[in-house]
Formats: C-alpha cells, sequence, structure tokens
C-alpha cells in the first residue's frame, strides 16, 4: 500500500503559530533524519487524520510531495488531543535507501480456527506479542509478518525464531527467543476435564447388601 502526503514548508514557529495552523485545518510537524537539516512542515490534517487510522500506514515508507521535492519517510511520532479527532503533531523521519532501518511491524496470526490445539482440543489461542521489531532495507520493509498457527497444539507455542520472515528481513531479539504466541487448554474446558478424568481413579463398585 502507497501513501502520499502534501506538505509545505513552515515558516512561523512557535505555541501561537501552531494553533493558527490547526485552526486553518493544518498539522505542525517535523522531518529529520539521514544526515540532512531537519525541517519544519505544515501537513493537511484530514489525509493524514484518515491515514493514522490505517495500521499501515504506522509500517510502511511513506511518501511526503514538499514543494515539488518527493522524500521517503517513516512515522516516528505524533500527538493527538485527549478527546477531539485532532492530530496536534507529527514527526517523519527520513530513510536512506542503502541504509538498514529498524521499525516495528504488526503480526498477522493465520490459520487459529484449524490450529489441532484449538479445532480438536478445546484449547484457545493467546497472543503473546502482536508486533515484531525488524531490521532491513527500507526496499524490503514489509507491511506486516504473518504468523501461521495451523500446528499448534495444546502446550505449543512459536517463538521469533520460529517465524518465516521475508528476504531481507532479521528480528531484533533482546535477551531470549520470545514468544509469540502459545495454545492454552481453556479453564474448565473439554482439555482440562478429559485430564482430570484421567487422573482420576475409579470409583470401587458399591458393596452389596
Amino acid at each position: 500500500m502507497q501513501f502520499v502526503l502534501n506538505a509545505q514548508k513552515r515558516s512561523v514557529q512557535g505555541t501561537s503559530a501552531s494553533r493558527r495552523l490547526r485552526r486553518a485545518g493544518k498539522v505542525p510537524g517535523i522531518i529529520y533524519g539521514a544526515d540532512q537539516a531537519p525541517e519544519v512542515i505544515e501537513i493537511d490534517h484530514n489525509p493524514l487524520y484518515l491515514g493514522l487510522k490505517k495500521e499501515a500506514f504506522h509500517s510502511s515508507l511513506l511518501t511526503i510531495e514538499l514543494e515539488g521535492k518527493k522524500e521517503q519517510v517513516l512515522l516516528r511520532d505524533f500527538q493527538v488531543h485527549a478527546y477531539k479527532p485532532i492530530v496536534l503533531h507529527v514527526d517523519f523521519q527520513r530513510v536512506d535507501a542503502k541504509k538498514k532501518l529498524h521499525q516495528k511491524v504488526p503480526l498477522h496470526f493465520i490459520n487459529q480456527d484449524i490450529a489441532p490445539g484449538v479445532k480438536l482440543q478445546g484449547g484457545q489461542i493467546a497472543h503473546v506479542i502482536t508486533e515484531l521489531e525488524i531490521s532491513c532495507l527500507p526496499a524490503d520493509l514489509p507491511e506486516f509478518i504473518e504468523v501461521d498457527l495451523k500446528d499448534l497444539s495444546t502446550g505449543d507455542a512459536i517463538h521469533v525464531s520460529h517465524l518465516q520472515l521475508p528476504k531481507g528481513v532479521s528480528a531484533i531479539v533482546h535477551g531470549e527467543d520470545q514468544t509469540v504466541a502459545s495454545c492454552i487448554a481453556k479453564k474448565g474446558g473439554a482439555v482440562e476435564e478429559e485430564s482430570a478424568a484421567a487422573e482420576t481413579p475409579a470409583a470401587a463398585p458399591e458393596a452389596a447388601k
């Protein structure tokens, strides 16, 4: 999915100037990085607000058209009003096509309903993490990473090392191999009842009177 945003350079800064921009339907922002000087910008509010509501907008390369020049950026930060649907400020980071970047991307879980632990054993899937930090060149950045649960049985778990990552993409793991998802027995569910039945000795037949 491609996202293109139009922006203009911002000549006036400060709290009062930012309020005037917001009243005019603009959002103050900044573009920085890639060994270039930061640029303060203003950007149309509504296209930005609609983009922020899409999952891919937060993990994809974005194109900003700034006075006839196109720049590839990543969304790095934004602030919204406490109770109004208004974006107050936005930060973008330029990317260098030749340098690897670090970015968190969402995980999409598939085949949960046909996992043996769910379909046959009455268990349920626990999603331990829902996004993964990765390293890759900008051209290799995926919108999301798929996690296939089709072989998961009760008591099993999928770790980061089990994921099938796209070509050119590596996971950034801090410490031990992190659990991504696991299949657990439902409390009071069929799995636990069958276990309890197996562990309980058969009752002795009642003595004849």
